[in-house]
């Protein structure tokens, strides 16, 4: 058995840092104790977070690895940290806005999380149903921060935004009264804390369209800086981008001509990829209707690729296996992946959002 080393020690400490600073992380992360709280999205709370990174670093610095172990650890949060305290530094908490990942969504999306089985639980969410106002209100913050820099998230993704905060912030159609539609009858401070959190989306979504969208620029190019930091959290290494850039390019064209070939083998000698897509979608085979359908070929789909995965090329835990696939109460279009709790008693979880009125879905059916 490893003796846990001094790296492991600071490593520890971080993530305990992380979850006192990010209610919101300690969710995902599934570690009990701060599921009634939000985070604080302001320029203060970022500045404070930044300095703490900065310690966890001189610590890294200061220590000396004593085995491969160490290696591969201080190598990891090194990098990490020294990426997430240049984004810092360059402004990048003060335009995070978009249609897919940023604290509109993470706030509205952390409750499909929170465990709903017993009474103190509902009493858990009406706490952080409570704590939205604050948290939106620590966001918007930063972006007018942001403004005031001349640091703006494109137009496009103000309008998007609007768009989902206006949703969520309806009081009929949100996806948080969803939630709260399956507490007990009377549960006492439940509704005004909806009442708290759908009224604070609402006035986000003014703020963006009133006072965000106006100033914002009409290109979508996050600009080449930007961009290079992105892709480096992303791939977790410093790529070469023309080069990339032109593989891609490549592998498009390869991509597109592959196509090309499958469309006419499908729908004749003749077809383009539209005609092949509508001769597919036209196939009662592949055919799903409803969502209920759509989660049972998602779990079919999961559980076939799992098992399929551990018996050729992976040995997987037993309880990594287990994934849950689900339909996530937002109606945005994405599809994304939740992890664990610590624990194993939350699963990892698959989620897709289907679109508002869309109940037919073309795929291949489970066998």
């Amino acid at each position: 058995m490893r003796e846990p080393s001094a790296i492991d020690a600071i490593a520890n400490d971080h993530v305990e840092a992380l979850v006192a600073h990010s209610p919101l992380a300690a969710t995902y992360l599934g570690v009990p104790g701060r599921d009634g709280e939000l985070d604080d999205f302001s320029p203060g709370a970022a500045q404070r977070w930044a300095d703490r990174v900065g310690t966890t670093l001189e610590q890294l610095d200061a220590a000396q690895p004593v085995d491969d172990v160490d290696d591969v650890t201080l190598a990891a949060m090194r990098e990490r940290l020294g990426l997430e305290l240049e984004a810092f530094e360059a402004g990048d908490h003060l335009v995070d806005l978009n249609n897919i990942a940023s604290p509109i969504q993470a706030i509205r999306d952390v409750f499909d999380l929170m465990p709903t089985d017993e009474p103190e639980h509902w009493d858990t969410i009406a706490a952080r149903l409570s704590a939205v106002p604050a948290a939106l209100d620590s966001y918007r913050e930063s972006l007018a921060e942001g403004i005031a820099r001349g640091l703006v998230p494109a137009r496009r993704q103000a309008i998007l935004g609007h768009e989902q905060a206006e949703r969520t912030g309806d009081p009929e159609r949100s996806e948080l009264r969803t939630l709260v539609d399956r507490a007990p009858r009377g549960h006492a401070g439940l509704a005004a804390a909806l009442d708290e959190a759908t009224a604070a989306y609402r006035a986000l979504a003014v703020f963006l369209r009133d006072e965000l969208a106006p100033v914002a620029p009409a290109a979508d190019a996050v600009g080449r800086d930007r961009y290079a930091r992105g892709s480096r959290y992303f791939v977790g290494a410093t790529i070469d981008l023309d080069e990339t850039y032109e593989w891609g390019v490549a592998a498009l064209r390869e991509i597109a001509a592959e196509q090309e070939e499958l469309a006419r083998r499908i729908a004749g000698p003749d077809a383009s990829v539209a005609d092949a897509v509508v001769a597919l979608n036209r196939d009662p085979r592949h055919t799903l209707s409803g969502t209920a359908a759509l989660r049972e070929w998602m779990q079919v789909t999961s559980d076939e690729a799992i098992a399929a995965l551990d018996a050729e090329f992976f040995d997987i835990p037993a309880p990594l296996k287990r994934l849950e696939c689900r339909i996530a109460p937002s109606q945005t279009g994405a599809i994304y992946y939740t992890g664990p709790s610590e624990d194993f008693t939350r699963p990892g979880r698959m989620w897709w959002s289907v679109p508002e009125s869309v109940d037919t879905f073309h795929s291949r059916r489970p066998n």
